[in-house]
């Protein structure tokens, strides 16, 4: 039996079929951030959603090293000593990963189920990637700048490292980091240690965690990760297009109280304060909106400060005057490109990009 025989391949859930053995696996091994925590305005790491691919591999700060090579005028190679003594670079950036939201979409996408929880926000301090860019000095035929991290696995039958590249432009011109800490602290395992990229404004598969060597080539990379895996597709022939910058989305500190298992909320008639964040990797956040009839009437909520972090979540409140029965609960974003949050986003097959309207259904007692 080959690699390929032996390795799950992708596919649509069939009409009915529940979360299946392997998503309960992948589910178990990754977190979402419980919506409570958007509260915080950086996210405690233990509470920052965490997607692995493969295994959290085994590392040592001491040892390790980060080459960067290829098209460049001078190969180089660093220890977290070196790279500390080029600077010391913190940005506040919101991180979500590109299937949230795929465990709503009818028929599903057999993967990592979430729901609208793979978010979190972070304060992560490191060096400017175009910086290490500059030391090394770019050649004229450079076209792509791939990034290798040291977890290594199967996907659809293909063995990889994960990988993941970006366009020269966007390598110098994203305010991308090599990141040694996460909140002031060394990276948390699960979260890349002992260095991580981080890409503000794009979904959490191009923050190559584990980063281990960065490569410029002189063509498009067409590895596993760019080509096929995160390409929105409507069909199984379409060509489809890259996932990239997050899209603008809204969420709801859930009011009240739950219920243990349907999560649905509990809360008291009268003032209640709705209080969420909204980002976009596109533009800056500049209009949230709030519904507490699902979507029938909708009243703009009051944005908090805007910060001096365009790639940071942005506070929002509405003061609900709650009235007895049954509300459906429901936000939507707006930010500064001219991009809107959908009621409902257009289906594709990877479940990439899911940023359909949050539904909070919550009895007013």
């Amino acid at each position: 039996m080959s690699i390929s025989d032996f390795s799950v391949r992708g596919r649509l859930a069939d009409t009915g079929e529940g979360i299946t053995p392997d998503e309960l696996q992948l589910a178990a091994r990754n977190h979402a951030m419980p919506l409570e925590g958007l509260r915080y305005d950086v996210t405690p790491p233990g509470l920052h959603y965490v997607l692995v691919h493969y295994d959290i591999p085994a590392t040592d700060a001491g040892g390790w090293r980060l080459t960067l090579d290829g098209c460049v005028e001078e190969p180089l190679s660093f220890g977290l000593t070196e790279l500390r003594a080029m600077g010391r670079r913190t940005i506040r950036v919101t991180l979500e990963c590109a299937g949230n939201g795929r465990a709503t979409l009818q028929p599903r996408p057999i993967s990592q189920p979430w729901l609208s929880e793979a978010v979190g926000t972070a304060e992560w301090t490191g060096v400017l990637l175009a910086d290490l860019l500059r030391a090394a000095g770019l050649r004229e035929d450079a076209v792509d700048v791939v990034f290798t991290g040291a977890d290594h696995g199967v996907e659809r039958g293909v063995e990889q490292d994960y990988q993941r590249a970006l366009t020269v432009a966007e390598a110098v011109e994203s305010g991308a980091i090599v990141a040694w800490e996460m909140n002031g602290t060394p990276l948390p395992p699960q979260h890349g240690y002992p260095l991580r990229l981080v890409v503000p404004g794009w979904y959490g598969m191009a923050s190559v965690k584990w980063l281990r060597s960065i490569e410029v080539i002189d063509h498009a990379f067409d590895g596993f990760q760019n080509a096929v895996a995160y390409v929105i597709r409507t069909g199984p022939d379409d060509p489809g297009r890259a996932v990239t910058r997050i899209e603008p989305r809204a969420l709801l500190v859930p009011p009240g109280f739950p219920d243990f298992m349907s999560r649905r909320r509990f809360v008291a008639a009268g003032p209640v304060p709705l209080l969420g964040r909204a980002w976009s990797g596109w533009a800056p956040i500049e209009r949230v909106e709030v519904s507490t009839d699902a979507g029938v009437n909708w009243h703009e909520a009051r944005l908090g400060a805007a910060g001096n972090d365009d790639h940071a979540w942005r506070a929002f409140a509405y003061d609900w005057e709650a009235t007895p029965g049954e509300h459906v609960l429901t936000v939507r974003a707006y930010d500064a490109s001219g991009r809107e949050q959908p009621i409902e986003a257009e289906w594709n097959r990877g479940g990439f990009a899911n940023n359909t309207a949050q539904r909070l259904t919550v009895l007013v007692t």
